[in-house]
Order: structure tokens, then C-alpha cells, then sequence
């Protein structure tokens, strides 16, 4: 009961405030005129969206840090190394997603970053993260308990790392492309993370994992009233990267590594899409799909943006169910 209690007060907190900011937030970043600049390439309905605030990644990412602050002073929660690799990742590619969504509002164009810039970024902060990890005594093994392998990867589990990260975090920016998909995709799969993090009771502060979840998740169903179709504020890379980052963080220190490609299971159709696109069009001049990633096809063969998003949340719930049973139950 204790653990509910716990679970519930952390993602009230959290909703809460995200509402706060939320309604603090929107009116500041149109008078800053920090708008979304949408690409002609994804077709006439989503026109209408350009000069939408974006950067609202904000409206769930400083409740989080504000709500985990505060059960901490109350004493609901301890300090591990594990949550600080958390928070650090997190806050760390929030910052790398602001920096590449002010170039792009800067510049107007969709452009930001170039593409070795934020790889050699998410490779420092991979490093940070495998040294924390590893002088925290962390095991740089991948394991797979179901078939009862262990596979020792020594530095390269460093490299194991980063390739979730920069995996994870490009498959949450994809689905980025309708109003609430990747919002609720990300609670959904924080909240079947949240649960294993619970059950992982060998992992040093499992606990404190496990709410930040939910904090989490409270802040983005917060976030959600202001991003459900029609969106007043997009999350931006802001957002999304950050949420890619604490999904692949949360799944690397419960050693749920390959559960991630069940969890996110929608993430990974969504990029596999516009792989597949790109492959298909590059190599063999033809299109596999109207067009990449697959939530935009499903737009061209005439669905409602609303239908395509409830659909894709139930696809990962139910995904999510599987792998919370397996993880947690089984």
C-alpha cells in the first residue's frame, strides 16, 4: 500500500505542476515568438500547425526536477548513484534538444544541429554515464535472463550505451508527429518501466527509479492536456530527447535492455519506417510506404490524425502489458 501511496503522490505532484507551468509557459513562449516551422513535405493538415509554440518539453521536464527536489527535502526519497545518472542524462539531452530547437527557430528552418555535433555530445555524455556506472559497480554485461546468457562486453558496453541512447532518442523524435503520440507513447512506457524498476529490488535505489517514472509520467499527462489534438505547444527535440534518454537510461540500470524493443515497441515500428523509406528509395528508386515514418501513412491512406495516435497508444499498451508481464509477473 505503501508503494501506491508512494506512486500516487509522485504523479500528482508532478500533473499538478505541470498544469502550473503549462498555463505559465504557453502565453511566454508566444510573446517570445518560439514557434514550430513545419516542413510542406508532410502534406496540407499539418500546415495549420506552423507557428505553434514549441520547446514545451519544459511543461513536463522542470516538474519532474521540481517534484524529485521536493519529495528528496521531505525525505520520500534517498539519493544513489542510479538516479543521479538519471537526472543527469535527462537533464543532459533536454539541454542537447534546447540548443538544436533554438537553431532551428533561429535559423527558421527545421536544420539544427549538424549530425556530428550531437553525436560527439551523446558520446561524452555516454562516457560520463559508463564511468558512473561502472565505478558505482555497475557489470558491463548484457543479459539476457530468458535464455540465461551473459554476455561479458568490457569497454564496448560503453559503445552498448551510447547505441541505445542515440537509438532511443532519434525513435521518440520520429514519432514526434502528431499531437500527443509520442506523449503518450513515452507515459506508457514509463509506467511499465516504473513498475520493473519497482521489482528490480537488487538494483541500489530502485525506489527512487521507480518514482521518477511516475513523477514523470504525472508531468506529461500534464503535459498532454496542452499537446492532445489540436496541440497549443509541441514538445520539441527538448522534450522528446529527453524522454528517448530516461526510457534507455531506466532500461540499461534495470537490466531490461532488450525489453526496450517490446516497451517501445511503437518507437521502434516508427523508426524502422523511415529506415526502410530511405533504404528502399536510395537503393531501389520506390517507396514502401506514401510516406515515412508510418504514422504518416496512415495519414495519406485518409485516417484522422486522432484515430492514428489512439490506435498507436493502444498498440503500446498492449505491448507494454506483455512486457510488464514477462518482467515483473513471470
Amino acid at each position: 500500500m505503501l508503494i501506491i501511496t508512494k506512486a500516487t503522490l509522485a504523479l500528482m505532484i508532478g500533473f499538478v505542476l505541470s498544469i502550473i507551468i503549462g498555463f505559465i509557459s504557453i502565453p511566454l513562449l508566444k510573446k517570445l515568438k518560439i514557434k514550430q516551422n513545419v516542413s510542406k513535405k508532410v502534406g496540407k493538415r499539418h500546415l495549420i500547425k506552423e507557428g505553434t509554440p514549441t520547446i514545451g518539453g519544459i511543461i513536463f521536464i522542470i516538474p519532474t526536477i521540481i517534484t524529485l527536489f521536493i519529495l528528496y527535502l521531505r525525505g520520500s526519497i534517498e539519493y544513489s548513484s542510479n538516479l543521479f545518472i538519471l537526472i543527469f542524462v535527462f537533464l543532459s539531452y533536454a539541454l542537447l534538444g534546447f540548443v538544436d530547437d533554438f537553431i532551428k527557430i533561429k535559423q527558421h528552418n527545421n536544420k539544427g544541429l549538424s549530425i556530428i555535433t550531437k553525436l560527439i555530445i551523446q558520446t561524452i555524455i555516454a562516457i560520463i554515464f559508463f564511468y558512473i556506472f561502472m565505478k558505482n559497480g555497475g557489470k558491463s554485461v548484457l543479459e539476457i535472463s530468458s535464455l540465461n546468457l551473459y554476455i561479458p562486453l568490457g569497454p564496448l558496453f560503453g559503445v552498448f550505451i551510447l547505441f541505445l541512447l542515440v537509438g532511443t532518442t532519434n525513435a521518440v523524435n520520429i514519432s514526434d508527429g502528431e499531437d500527443g503520440l509520442a506523449g503518450g507513447l513515452s507515459a506508457i512506457a514509463l509506467f511499465a518501466y516504473g513498475l520493473i524498476a519497482w521489482n528490480t529490488k537488487w538494483m541500489e535505489g530502485n525506489m527512487e527509479i521507480a518514482i521518477f517514472c511516475f513523477v514523470l509520467i504525472g508531468s506529461l499527462l500534464g503535459f498532454l492536456l496542452f499537446n492532445t489534438h489540436p496541440a497549443r505547444v509541441f514538445m520539441g527535440d527538448t522534450g522528446s530527447l529527453a524522454l528517448g534518454a530516461a526510457i534507455a537510461t531506466i532500461a540499461i540500470l534495470t537490466r531490461h535492455e532488450l525489453s526496450l524493443a517490446v516497451i517501445g515497441g511503437v518507437f521502434v515500428i516508427e523508426a524502422l519506417s523511415s529506415i526502410i523509406q530511405i533504404i528502399a528509395i536510395r537503393k531501389f528508386h520506390r517507396k514502401i510506404f506514401k510516406m515515412a515514418p508510418i504514422h504518416h501513412h496512415f495519414e495519406q491512406l485518409g485516417w484522422k490524425e486522432t484515430d492514428i495516435v489512439k490506435m498507436f497508444w493502444v498498440v503500446g499498451l498492449l505491448l507494454a502489458m506483455i512486457a510488464i508481464t514477462y518482467g515483473v509477473w513471470l
